[in-house]
């Protein structure tokens, strides 16, 4: 079940990467001259992003190897016994 997060939440990370570079592009289309202070901040804005990601990714991965294992099925015994 961790893993099944750990996917979404690399879905989450991929769409905010894309609007982040979305709005960034376009603020930078409407105003060129601010183009340096847009990229710092889209910068900044990218790394929060990543960050996130990267601690849930070991977060993650650190529930998976405390986990125990399943116990294992209990065998039935053959029908007419």
């Amino acid at each position: 079940m961790d893993v099944i997060g750990l996917g979404i939440a690399a879905l989450g990370v991929a769409i905010g990467l894309g609007l982040i570079g979305y709005s960034a592009l376009q603020a930078m289309s409407r105003q060129p001259e601010a183009i340096s202070k847009l990229q710092v901040a889209m910068l900044i804005a990218l790394a929060f992003v990543e960050l996130v990601f990267l601690l849930t990714v070991f977060v993650g991965a650190g529930n998976l190897k405390t986990q125990a294992p399943a116990a294992p099925a209990a065998q039935s015994a053959p029908a007419g016994q």
